[in-house]
């Protein structure tokens, strides 16, 4: 049992490095998240300091520093470099992998495949493995959750130091994406009668005392940045710190709004490729049907935190990371109650959604309507999912606790076709590292660069800039040109492939096309600029 335990971990470590290295050898840090992320670090790095983020010359209020202090601390180990951001939330993801196993554990302490086929059943789930390999602040936040519900349950449980525990985690989780930590954390904390077995349970009082302390050490931990930070970043930063970056996102966000139902769409996809196997419907209902203290905990923390989330004005895809390990609690839960038994059904449905996935990636470079890169894609990539698809059929009755590790295998190969094929088709459009030497260079020279657009830090990083770039707001290029024939001024046109003679440097760009002026070119002929 040992020796099978220790092959399996070997197992899911060799997987999870082989995908993290076919991100690192196979694109650059891609626009605008990944570059906007490192240079914030970057710049922090310049700068000497430590306290409040910069981006492009000015306080960076809209992420805590947490995750941008663990790149600098990778930096400083390894030296400045680009991998390095990869492996960050690539870590955070492995831990969290083997922390649900933790947390398995507790909840059913008597059934030990639970836990051993728990991280094989997220790991699988095509949305974590296609995800934690960019350079994104959510995988450190689903850790700081998953340590939050261990300190949880190990404080019903009447384990010592569970609210600390907890408390910690949700300084961490402040530390890294703020307030919308309790989202995640709280309600279950505050449903603890729903779900404590009625063995365990002690004054409800002594209980929501507990809480309330968690919720003190983690404010505590997030204050104890913020209140400096705010200080030492002035009154614009004060104020989009404490209040910008909270209340209004909850209520009208800046960015990323949506309605209420807009995530309803995405739960399936999240749920892949386990949705799609008909075979576990059934055992997944009985487990909702009939609850015991476990499956009520994965609840109470998946309703109450999918409803506040849809709640919150502003929406993305990776903001239901955090809800996957308690799905991943579910499905294995359902799993384990069949451990042993074979499948006799295949998994049709699941081959078939391979299928016609890659059978579109087969067909998607002679149809290259979104961006004009696509067709450079070879359709080799996407036989080789279609391939998957078939050999996924063909296989013989598999025992259900072996389909854990099958499908995390079908989900890193299919992934690992997909980075390989699509995004070195893709990454000349989006590689900025020769345009961002070249600001580099024009910088060192003491001449300006401005950017036709709202600019997010693509260039800082790579170029190693010490200076701001100048964002220019619509019809202020051509004063701005005549006033600096030395400088450079970068704009993104459309179509991709239109001639630019006069240009100091053209590249495609996502879309379209990437384009820098010498400003006496701009001053020269107006008509140049999109």
């Amino acid at each position: 049992m040992l020796a099978t335990r220790f092959g399996l971990t070997v197992s899911l470590l060799l997987l999870w490095l082989s995908l993290l290295l076919v991100t690192l050898l196979g694109r650059p840090l891609l626009p605008v998240d990944e570059t906007r992320y490192v240079a914030v670090a970057w710049e922090m790095w310049q700068r000497g300091d430590f306290l409040v983020p910069y981006l492009n010359g000015e306080p960076y209020s809209h992420k805590p520093p947490l995750f941008f202090w663990l790149i600098q601390a990778g930096w400083w180990l390894f030296g400045i470099n680009a991998w390095w951001p990869h492996c960050v939330g690539a870590l955070a993801s492995l831990a969290a992998l083997f922390l649900t196993m933790v947390l398995a554990r507790q909840l059913w302490p008597a059934d030990t495949t639970t836990a051993r086929l728990v991280p094989w059943v997220l790991f699988a789930m095509i949305f974590w493995t296609a995800f934690y390999s960019w350079v994104q602040i959510d995988m450190l936040l689903v850790l700081a959750c998953v340590l939050g519900m261990i300190g949880m349950v190990g404080a019903a449980q009447g384990r010592a130091g569970g609210w600390l525990l907890t408390g910690v985690a949700i300084g961490l989780g402040v530390l890294t994406k703020g307030p919308v930590m309790l989202v995640f954390v709280l309600p279950v904390a505050l449903l603890g009668p729903l779900w404590i077995d009625a063995r365990l349970r002690r004054p409800w009082l002594s209980w929501y005392g507990g809480v309330a302390l968690s919720v003190f050490i983690g404010a505590c931990i997030g204050l104890g940045w913020a209140l400096p930070a705010a200080q030492a970043g002035g009154e614009a930063y004060r104020e989009a710190l404490l209040w910008g970056q909270t209340a209004e996102r909850l209520m009208q966000s800046f960015a990323h709004a949506h309605p209420w139902w807009w995530y309803l769409p995405w739960l399936p996809l999240l749920l892949v490729p386990w949705l799609l196997l008909p075979w576990l419907w059934p055992r997944l209902v009985a487990a909702v049907h009939r609850p015991d203290a476990g499956v009520r905990f994965c609840l109470c923390v998946l309703v109450p935190a999918l409803v506040l989330l849809s709640l919150i004005s502003g929406k993305q895809a990776k903001y239901l990371l955090p809800l996957l390990p308690a799905a991943a609690l579910l499905i294995a839960r359902a799993v384990s109650g069949l451990a042993g038994q074979p499948v006799t059904q295949r998994p049709w449905l699941l081959a078939a959604a391979l299928f016609l996935a890659g059978a579109a990636l087969v067909v998607v470079p002679f149809y290259p309507g979104i961006a004009p890169w696509l067709a450079d894609i070879h359709p080799a990539w996407g036989a080789g999912i279609m391939v998957i698809a078939v050999v996924l059929v063909l296989l013989g009755p598999l025992r259900t606790d072996h389909y854990p590790p099958v499908l995390a295998l079908c989900s890193v190969l299919v992934t690992g076709l997909f980075q390989a094929g699509v995004f070195r088709a893709g990454v000349p459009s989006y590689d900025l590292q020769a345009v961002s030497r070249l600001v580099a260079t024009v910088q060192a020279a003491g001449w300006p660069v401005a950017n036709l657009a709202s600019y997010h830090g693509q260039f800082h990083f790579y170029g190693r800039l010490t200076r701001p770039i100048i964002s220019l707001p619509e019809g202020a290029a051509v004063a701005w040109a005549r006033d600096h024939p030395d400088g450079l001024l970068v704009a993104y046109d459309d179509p991709a492939g239109s001639d630019h003679p006069t240009a100091e440097y053209v590249q495609p760009y996502r879309g379209g096309s990437l384009v820098v002026w010498s400003g006496a070119s701009v001053a020269a002929n107006p008509d140049v600029l999109p």
